[in-house]
């Protein structure tokens, strides 16, 4: 994962903050610091989706099921905190005090892009569980046992050209579900990459 920090920061003042009644020096510092709060919680998020993503990782390989649905739990928690604060900053930026509409709608569209990524990402983990349908494994349990260690086998006949055209647009159905999501997961990204550029400068 890229360092976070060095990808976006904030290293000038803002130039054009709306004349108020306050100090101008005192806020723009506050919403310097209101924005530095905000790519905080967006490095939150970098991490929380990193440790969501190594977590699924051990889950597939060691089916794991308590340890992935506590992550899921932690993630979902962490997740909570980082919108709850970021709509504070954006009442805070509408609020007369700062009277920055135009941040408030940039931290809000982020929170729709940061939704609907988790929103894919979780499709992508479901579809990733459940498997290809033509390679998920099959239950043993409704066939005969002949033999101590041989039995006949339900799923084996021989497949019908109607029942392979079925599993072959099954398996198509799945490939792009998941490749649509995907898709939208790397769209989200790309859309709240360029909203942290326009706050870092």
């Amino acid at each position: 994962m890229e360092d976070f920090e060095k990808k976006v920061s904030i290293t000038d003042p803002i130039d054009s903050e709306p004349e108020t009644n306050t100090n101008p020096t005192t806020a723009s510092s506050q919403v310097l610091h209101l924005l530095r709060r905000f790519l905080a919680v967006q490095q939150r998020r970098a991490e929380a989706y990193a440790k969501l993503k190594r977590g699924f990782a051990e889950y597939m390989v060691s089916g794991g099921e308590v340890a992935y649905q506590q992550l899921c739990s932690e993630i979902t928690a962490e997740f909570n905190d980082c919108s709850k604060q970021v709509i504070e900053m954006e009442s805070l930026f509408v609020a007369p005090d700062y009277c920055r509409v135009d941040l408030a709608q940039m931290l809000r569209a982020v929170q729709v892009q940061e939704k609907q990524k988790l929103h894919l990402t979780a499709t992508i983990q479901l579809l990733k569980k459940a498997g290809r349908p033509s390679e998920r494994l099959v239950s043993h349990e409704n066939c005969t046992f002949k033999k101590p260690m041989k039995h006949e086998c339900m799923h084996l006949h021989e497949i019908t050209e109607a029942e392979g055209t079925e599993e072959a647009e099954a398996d198509a159905d799945y490939d792009n579900s998941l490749n649509e999501a995907i898709r939208g997961v790397q769209d989200a990204v790309t859309t709240i990459n360029e909203h942290l550029e326009e706050v870092s400068q």
